[in-house]
């Protein structure tokens, strides 16, 4: 596999093998210069030996305004490592004499000109190596301050300046009403401080963004920041922790010098919980670091020193594990709860996220709010995304009801196995179980509709319910849990009753419905036990949230917490066994249309259960049809082993051609 490489990593590999070779260079110039043997002569020499017919290699270079010459070149019987140097003063009896002994001997006779008449060879020869060799030295010296710098910065903070022209305000942020108010105060105060200063009002020095992961926390601080239009850092908790004991204090020292220079400003902190954990808690102790960066952050939010102008916010998914020192008043002041958006706030983030796509015209974005309860923003976002991506891959132009399903399912659950290969006994198994689960759904319309029922297998489930809210509700009745529990059973139930006999399908539905019947025996006083709470929702933290849990009640009240789940699961599933014998016909019915479509969704079900049989097929959309159908196409279109095909094979086989 071909890589690009970067011309600028070329560079810099070549730079050392560069500097060796000039090493070496200056090495061999260096031992070739100095292993020269130069015999310094007289005149008088020169000229015995000139006479004697003895030189060999003659090179004359005039010095001293032209007044003397200086004589270099080597004698017969030098060796080749020898050379003779010698002054002879200029005269014409002198040069008629070299001249002439020249042509009799024929030895070789060069004259060369005065390098002190020419500036420029001047400069070259004398000022030219003392240049190079400074430039190398600086170029060295210049490397190692560079590595010198980096160690020296490590205390800096890593908190970076949001320099983005496309800042974000308000108007991107959809949904999110209550919490655009709370920090309305905060962009008031940064564009007009002396407004509350003249009342004596204190702005909050920090304000805490809690909700769960994808609701919006990062956003909302952003857009504070671009309504404000004020200097805006933003940093990781996990930037301010290191290895070594004190970097830490030292970056969150060096954040608050930079803020103050910039001040009005706001600094934003995500994940602050990867700093701002409890101190002193853990097995062995606190973690000596941390600490001392949490405590530095105490200090400079709320110390002897005053950090005016400077506004922090926070964000984290677990405020259980913050400091208390964190969250008092004059640190932490305000604390906004992000939840996940109501049925109102989802249709706006989708009228956000949908600006860029094209969706058919049957596609509404209410009633696609209405179908997907306790959806984040993220999964929103993520929602139409993956259905635009099916379009493109399915060649559509436009973004249809069926991608929006798919993609539905897929954030869900995960994408569909395909090529995952069910035996025929299997597939009764899976349709019979989920038609249980539809069945409990029609008949207890108080509890949640049933959207889509489908067979085909999804991560770790075989098939699935997607059942939704019929009404979103702010808390929950013992009525409507129970109808929830009883819904889980109606899998298993159905299992029971049709073939009489129980299978591993139903693991998720107990794991749900014993967590249901747990919290309303021992958290909401739901039970002949009373309005009595035994257990809390979260454990410690830091050890495991089921590790050295408390206990707050007797062996004995135990034995009456586990009778009263055990009541409560046997009377769902009385009731269950109830409507399923007396629906065995739609049960039935149901299940033979899902083996026979695979998957059907909720108009389908409602004509079903109202007319007895499916809707008339409509050939143009493929997805909509039979097994029998799209095996009885696939025949025409001379598709090979089409019989051994399932639903889903046989819709790209066809979609192919």
């Amino acid at each position: 596999m071909n890589k690009k490489i970067d011309k600028k990593t070329i560079k810099k590999g070549l730079l050392p093998y560069l500097f060796l070779f000039l090493v070496m260079l200056g090495v061999f110039y260096f031992f070739n210069v100095f292993n020269q043997d130069i015999h310094e002569l007289s005149y008088d020499e020169f000229i015995d030996y000139l006479d004697k017919k003895q030189i060999s290699k003659l090179q004359l270079i005039p010095r001293g305004s032209g007044y003397i010459y200086e004589a270099t070149g080597t004698l017969t019987d030098y060796k080749e490592n020898e050379s003779f140097e010698a002054r002879l003063p200029l005269s014409e009896e002198v040069m008629k004499k070299i001249v002439q002994e020249s042509a009799d001997q024929d030895f070789k006779l060069t004259v060369k000109p005065d390098p002190e008449s020419s500036s420029f060879l001047l400069i070259i020869v004398n000022v030219l190596p003392i240049v190079i060799f400074v430039a190398i030295a600086f170029w060295f010296f210049n490397k190692q301050m560079a590595g010198n710098r980096s160690s020296m910065d490590f205390g800096k903070s890593k908190a970076r300046l949001n320099t983005d022209d496309n800042k974000v305000t308000f108007k991107d942020v959809a949904g999110l009403k209550e919490e655009k108010e709370e920090v309305k105060e905060l962009i008031d105060f940064l564009k007009a401080p002396k407004k509350f200063q003249k009342l004596g009002a204190r702005i909050p020095k920090g304000v805490l963004l809690m909700g769960p992961p994808g609701t919006g926390k990062t956003l909302l601080a952003k857009a504070v920041a671009g309504e404000a239009n004020v200097p805006f850092y933003f940093i990781s908790g996990s930037d301010f922790v290191e290895l070594f004991v004190g970097v830490g204090a030292s970056r969150v020292r060096d954040m608050f010098q930079q803020a103050k220079r910039n001040a009005p400003c706001l600094i934003f902190i995500d994940e602050i919980d990867a700093v701002g954990r409890q101190r002193g808690t853990g097995l062995g102790g606190g973690h000596d670091e941390r600490e001392q960066t949490l405590n530095q952050l105490l200090t400079e939010m709320d110390g002897f020193g005053a950090n005016e102008g400077i506004i922090i916010i926070a964000a984290t998914n677990r405020p259980d594990v913050l400091d208390p020192a964190l969250l008092r008043p004059g640190r932490f002041d305000r604390q906004v709860t992000v939840n996940l958006p109501d049925v109102k706030g989802r249709e706006e983030i989708l009228a956000v996220h949908s600006k860029n796509k094209i969706l058919a015209d049957g596609i509404t974005l209410k009633n696609l709010a209405k179908r997907t309860p306790g959806f984040s923003g993220a999964d929103l976002e993520n929602l139409l995304n993956e259905a635009a991506l099916l379009a493109v891959r399915r060649n559509k132009e436009e973004i249809t009801m069926s991608e929006i399903d798919e993609a539905t399912d897929r954030v869900l659950m995960g994408p569909a196995k395909v090529s995952h290969k069910y035996s025929e006994n299997d597939r009764k198994l899976v349709a019979y179980h989920e038609a249980g689960h539809a069945v409990i759904g029609l008949k207890l319309r108080s509890a949640s509709d049933v959207q889509k029922v489908t067979i085909i297998p999804r991560g770790s489930a075989g098939g699935y319910n997607m059942m939704v809210p019929s009404e979103e509700k702010l808390c929950s009745t013992k009525t409507d849990l129970l109808e929830e529990i009883t819904g889980l059973l109606g899998g298993r139930t159905a299992e029971e009753i049709t073939f009489g006999e129980i299978t591993t399908g139903a693991h998720n539905d107990f794991e749900k419905a014993t967590k249901i019947v747990r919290a309303m025996v021992t958290e909401y006083g739901m039970s002949d036990l009373g309005p009595l709470q035994f257990e809390q929702q979260s454990g410690s933290v830091f050890l495991g949230r089921d590790y050295n849990k408390p206990q707050h009640f007797s062996n004995e009240v135990a034995n009456e917490i586990d009778m009263e789940m055990r009541k409560i699961i046997d009377d769902c599933h009385k009731k269950a066994t109830e409507i399923i014998k007396k629906n065995r016909s739609l049960l039935k019915l149901i299940a033979e249309a899902l083996l026979e479509y695979e998957t059907l969704t909720k108009e389908q079900i409602d004509y079903l259960v109202e007319n007895g049989k499916m809707p008339e097929e409509n050939e143009d959309n493929l997805e909509s049809l039979s097994i029998t159908k799209l095996r009885e196409l696939a025949k025409e279109k001379g598709i090979k082993n089409y019989s051994k095909m399932n639903k889903a094979e046989l819709l790209k086989e066809l979609d192919s051609i």
